[in-house]
């Protein structure tokens, strides 16, 4: 039997943290070797597995380096912040990173792609299968509906997310600008007040809701005259973005460097 792919899990005390663990746990493949957060949380020593009834024998430390002291993979669905130090962690310590994280600047998504020259990264604001599949579609539909048809891209989220657009909406954003044949720092509207005027032609627009507990809405629209054509993803779990993530940890195993997103774990590319 292959022994298991040793994971550490960081800020495994939030949401997206709480399933990670429950992804791991319910896993054979995949056996929990790290649990991180910050200094001043409230589960630093305690087992990872107490809120789920069980004892894992790994304890949350804020300790980076002793949680990837022989970790196989990093899983990071955190803040940027946080990010960038789990992304130096690990490139001295020689481990995989899978990151979820979103929000990131063009400075800091430069350094995950130089990063990547030294350890396998999967780089992806989305883990789900159905948004992967979705960002191909987006793609496909926008070379079709090139002439005459609007895009828009709504998304909503729970009150706590912090950016805007999502990532997911972001990335959107880019394979229809791929599909047009644009860049999309070239095109994006990404907000519209007072007199602005006729839509310009070719320009993607973005629109951006925040409230109660909505896990994540997208949807892609192309309007044109007479008919519209709408392409939705809605999550109802995060259980979708950690099946997802861990699936992705999989994937870098025995890779040496590289930067990789979704469409590559799916071999959609």
């Amino acid at each position: 039997m292959v022994n298991p792919l040793k994971v550490v899990i960081a800020g495994c005390s939030g949401r997206m943290g709480h399933a990670l663990l429950e992804g791991v746990f319910a896993d054979a493949e995949l056996t929990l070797h790290g649990a991180l957060d910050r200094a001043d949380n409230l589960h630093l020593g305690r087992d990872a597995g107490e809120q789920f009834g069980k004892l894992s024998g790994v304890k949350v430390v804020a300790d980076i380096n002793a949680a990837l002291k022989n970790a196989d993979v990093l899983v990071d669905f955190t803040r940027p912040e946080a990010s960038m130090v789990y992304l130096e962690a690990c490139q001295q310590a020689k481990v995989a990173l899978v990151i979820g994280t979103t929000g990131f600047s063009t400075e800091e998504k430069l350094a995950i792609e130089a990063a990547s020259k030294h350890i396998p990264i999967v780089f992806a604001p989305n883990m789900s299968v159905g948004v992967t599949l979705l960002i191909n579609l987006v793609e496909q539909a926008a070379k079709v509906l090139n002439d005459g048809y609007d895009v828009e891209v709504v998304e909503m989220h729970h009150r706590y997310k912090v950016d805007a657009p999502s990532g997911t909406a972001l990335r959107l954003g880019e394979a229809a600008a791929k599909g047009l044949g644009q860049n999309l720092a070239d095109c994006a509207i990404y907000a519209r007040e007072g007199v602005t005027g006729e839509r310009e032609a070719g320009k993607i627009g973005f629109a951006t809701l925040r409230g109660g507990d909505v896990v994540g809405d997208h949807t892609v629209v192309f309007a044109g005259i007479g008919e519209r054509v709408e392409i939705t993803h809605k999550a109802s779990s995060r259980a979708t973005f950690a099946v997802g993530a861990l699936r992705a940890a999989k994937f870098l195993a025995g890779k040496k460097s590289g930067l990789f997103d979704m469409q590559d774990v799916l071999s959609l590319r």
